[in-house]
C-alpha cells in the first residue's frame, strides 16, 4: 500500500552550518516527485532524513497520517535505490532480488514466484543466476530496482540511481523506471541534479537552493513558468535581459534597452527596473526588433541553435525549428529579434519576486 509523504518545516544541521532551513512538502499517495538541485543544495540530506538514515533537528515527517520521526530506518517499508547500485556483489541476481523479502520474513514458497515477477518486470529474468560482475552497469541498475520495488514498500527512494550510466543508458534507464512507477503506483521520491531527467519521469517537481524550496510544479510549470530567475536559470537555457517596467492592471509595459517594448500580463503592479527571461524558442527572427548579428549557427537536428550578439554587446541564444524554416542564418548576417509575450516570465530586477502571469 503506496503512502503520501508530508514534511513540515524539516530543518537538518551540521554544526554551525543550516543544511535544510524549514523545507515543507506534501507528497501524493502513488505520485513520482523529483528533488531537483545543484550539489549542496539540500536534496540528498532531506532524502536520507526520509529514509531514516539523518538525524531530525527540526520538524515533523508523517507517511500517511503516522509521524515517523523516531521510526528506525528498517522499520520505515521504504524501498532504496542508491547512485552505486549497493547491490551484494557474491549474490546472484535471484539472490539479491530475494534478500529484502527473506529479511521481511516473508513465506519462502511466496519468495520465488515475487522475484520471478520482479526480475521480469525489469527484464532480466535471463540474468537471474549471474553474479554481478558479470553484468554491465544497466544490468546492475535493474537488479538494484527490482530489489527495491519486490518488497512492495509504501515509499521508494531513488538517489541519483543514473548517474553512474552513458547518456544513451540513462535515458533508457529513466524511461524503464517511470512505467515500472506507473504500472506499480508506488509513491516515489526521486533525487537528481539532472534537469532534463527531472523534467522526463517527473509528476512534480521540486526545484533547491541552498536548503531552501525554490518552486514546486509540474515539469511543464516550472519549465514555462518559473517563479524566480533561479528557476528560470537552472531549468534548461534561459536568456536574461535588463528591462524598465510599468505594470498596473494586470498588463505590464516592457522596455529593453530603449530598442523594444512589448506588453506581458502582470500579476500585481509594479514600477521599475525588471528582469526579462526568455527561452531560445520563444525568441524569433523578425523585420523589426532588437537588432544583433549571427555570431555562428549549430544545427542540431530539429532546430538550429544561434548565439546572436546584441548590438548592445549581450549575447543570446534563440532556437529555429527546421519544421518551420528552409534557410540558415549565416554568420554574420544582420538580424532583429522579438519575443512571444505570453510565454516570456518577469522579475522584479533587485528582489527577484515574479511579476508575469
Amino acid at each position: 500500500m503506496s503512502n503520501a509523504v508530508i514534511i513540515k518545516d524539516a530543518v537538518k544541521r551540521y554544526g554551525d552550518f543550516t543544511a535544510l532551513c524549514g523545507v515543507s512538502l506534501d507528497i501524493r499517495e502513488g505520485e513520482f516527485f523529483t528533488l531537483l538541485g545543484p550539489s549542496g543544495c539540500g536534496k540528498t540530506t532531506l532524502l536520507r532524513m526520509i529514509a531514516g538514515f539523518n538525524s531530525i533537528e527540526g520538524g515533523d515527517f508523517y507517511f500517511g497520517e503516522k509521524r515517523i520521526n523516531d521510526v528506525p530506518a528498517h522499520k520505515r517499508d521504504i524501498g532504496m535505490v542508491f547512485q552505486n547500485y549497493a547491490i551484494f556483489p557474491h549474490l546472484t541476481v535471484r539472490e539479491n532480488v530475494a534478500y529484502g523479502l527473506k529479511a521481511r520474513k516473508v513465506p519462502k514458497a511466496q519468495i520465488g514466484p515475487r522475484v520471478d515477477e520482479a526480475l521480469e518486470l525489469v527484464q532480466i529474468s535471463h540474468l537471474a543466476d549471474r553474479k554481478p560482475n558479470e553484468l554491465s552497469g544497466g544490468q546492475q541498475q535493474r537488479v538494484a530496482l527490482a530489489r527495491a520495488f519486490v518488497i512492495e514498500p509504501s515509499v521508494l527512494l531513488m538517489d541519483e540511481p543514473l548517474s553512474n550510466l552513458d547518456a544513451k543508458l540513462r535515458v533508457q534507464m529513466r524511461s524503464v523506471i517511470k512505467k515500472l512507477q506507473r504500472r506499480l503506483g508506488i509513491t516515489t521520491i526521486y533525487v537528481t541534479h539532472d534537469q532534463e531527467e527531472a523534467l522526463a519521469i517527473s509528476d512534480r517537481i521540486a526545484v533547491m537552493k541552498d536548503g531552501h524550496i525554490m518552486q514546486i510544479g509540474t515539469p511543464n510549470e516550472i519549465y514555462a513558468k518559473p517563479q524566480n530567475p533561479f528557476v528560470a536559470g537552472f531549468i534548461g537555457v534561459s536568456n536574461f535581459l535588463d528591462c524598465d517596467v510599468m505594470a498596473a492592471g494586470g498588463k505590464a509595459k516592457v522596455t529593453i534597452q530603449n530598442e523594444l517594448s512589448i506588453e506581458v500580463p502582470a500579476c500585481r503592479d509594479y514600477e521599475g527596473k525588471g528582469s526579462l527571461s526568455a527561452r531560445p524558442e520563444q525568441l524569433f527572427f523578425a523585420e523589426e526588433g532588437m537588432p544583433g548579428t549571427v555570431l555562428f549557427s549549430t544545427f542540431l537536428g530539429d532546430f538550429i541553435e544561434y548565439e546572436i550578439q546584441l548590438d548592445n554587446g549581450q549575447s543570446l541564444i534563440v532556437n529555429e525549428y527546421t519544421k518551420d524554416t528552409s534557410d540558415v542564418h549565416p554568420d554574420g548576417e544582420k538580424v532583429h529579434l522579438r519575443f512571444d509575450p505570453l510565454r516570456v516570465s518577469l522579475y522584479e530586477a533587485e528582489s527577484g519576486e515574479v511579476l508575469s502571469l
